[in-house]
């Protein structure tokens, strides 16, 4: 076991919180996890099953783990369906870092098992309604001490600080200025509320996990972050892939007694959308930063380009007219064949056929990202240098140096993104960058 793992530590402190000698049979740490480590433990043989959720060796957040503690359990006694907490402490020398332990719960977690494997069919057909009636269970639930800032203000202050200005981000926050809905309330946000953060079995909702982002707010950002694009993966139903947006409010309206605003709820969700771009950006930052090198965080960037079209397409950009199929670079007549692509494709085929068939649990998630994250180079490689010429082209023809430029004439005033020449500039880039990043992004129906 390596130093970063907690087994030492449980073992030691398991007894003393149950009140009985157990032995540690199992630890695995699961695929994903961006922020936050996530373990699963076996005691006794299998006997009994828990989950640790624990900050980054190194990277303590002792305050936010302290504080999603404290919900979860002000959660469960309000009805809503989450783990029984079983231990949690801020102490890094029990664990490592701060930590969260609760009970294991049953079921899949998985989004694209969810929405496709027969065995979930029965509740697929009724998780948007249960989701609307778990999110009024939220909002219910007594708030503690909680953060609570400007949603939009804050947002805003994140990607300036990133120091990368993106023109579809831009066109987004001048309309989310411009739209904005009276408050519906303030209320504890769950925060994270989506496909990937939830429990389900074949009799449905189980469990709603990940309460890290936990916060005061306007009850309808949980709705309309559940509705983002992002969290349908491929299916063209808006709410987690799952169901309509009438069923979810249908399920909301049960316990709140009214039903949501659609037009609130698509400003939340378009608010989500713009915040998962700045989001990828973030994480990316980290890697690049040298704060926490990671090929996850470093692939993660390379998604805020979905994000930006989905922006686009939502609020009605006027898109030109497709471009033809994406001519690929020449080999080069120095190295010859195969080319700089095709061993980066070679690699990636290897990743794919024999090495993640071969591995199992977080080994095999991201033996998968590396071999998409190649996948990229190899695209890049082939479409870059004439994509590039295009963009400067297309710069040029608007006055402007880079694409920096076009971000701070939209965010001033100078260039309409809704007027042709500005919205093809402004499109034309985006499905560039998505060409190389995921060329089969899906944009579900709304």
């Amino acid at each position: 076991m390596s130093a970063a793992e907690p087994l030492d530590g449980l073992a030691r402190r398991l007894p003393a919180v149950l009140g009985r000698p157990v032995e540690v049979t199992g630890l695995a740490q699961a695929s994903g996890g961006a922020s936050r480590e996530t373990w699963f433990v076996e005691l006794d043989g299998g006997a009994r099953r828990l989950v640790l959720r624990r900050d980054p060796v190194g990277a303590a957040r002792p305050e936010g783990m302290a504080r999603e503690a404290v919900v979860l359990e002000a959660a469960r006694a309000a009805g809503v369906p989450v783990p029984l907490v079983v231990d949690h402490n801020t102490d890094a020398s029990i664990l490592g870092s701060p930590y969260v332990l609760t009970e294991h719960v049953d079921g899949e977690s998985i989004p694209r098992r969810l929405l496709r494997e027969p065995e979930f069919a029965a509740a697929r057909g009724k998780l948007a309604r249960e989701l609307g009636r778990a999110a009024a269970l939220i909002h219910r639930v007594p708030a503690p001490d909680l953060p609570s800032a400007d949603p939009l203000d804050q947002l805003v202050a994140t990607y300036e600080e990133l120091g990368e200005p993106l023109p579809a981000v831009e066109i987004a926050f001048r309309w989310l200025r411009a739209n904005r809905p009276p408050d519906t309330g303030r209320t504890l946000v769950h925060g994270d509320f989506r496909n990937g953060n939830l429990i389900v079995g074949p009799d449905g909702l189980r469990a709603v996990l990940d309460w890290e982002l936990v916060h005061l707010g306007d009850p309808m950002e949980d709705l309309g972050w559940l509705c983002v694009n992002a969290w349908r993966f491929g299916s063209s139903l808006p709410v987690g892939g799952f169901g309509t947006r009438e069923e979810l409010f249908d399920g909301y309206a049960e316990i709140a007694g009214q039903r949501p605003d659609p037009d609130a709820v698509r400003w939340w969700e378009i608010l989500g959308t713009a915040r998962w771009g700045v989001i990828c950006r973030s994480q990316a930052q980290r890697h690049l930063s040298g704060e926490r090198p990671s090929m996850e965080l470093a692939a993660i960037g390379r998604r805020v380009c979905e994000q930006e079209h989905d922006l686009l397409a939502e609020l009605g950009v006027p898109r030109p007219a497709g471009p033809g199929q994406e001519r690929r670079a020449p080999v080069s007549d120095l190295h010859g064949r195969p080319s700089a692509a095709e061993l980066v494709a070679a690699v990636a085929d290897f990743l794919r056929d024999e090495v993640v068939p071969g591995s199992t649990g977080r080994m095999r998630f991201q033996s998968r990202v590396a071999a998409n994250t190649l996948s990229i180079v190899e695209r890049e490689l082939a479409l870059g240098e004439r994509q590039e010429r295009r963009h400067q082209g297309r710069l040029a023809d608007l006055g402007l140096a880079d694409r920096a430029a076009l971000a701070g004439a939209i965010r001033d005033g100078e260039l309409d993104p809704w007027q042709p020449e500005t919205a093809a500039a402004v499109w034309e880039q985006v499905l560039d960058r998505l060409a190389v990043a995921n060329p089969r992004h899906p944009r579900g129906i709304s």
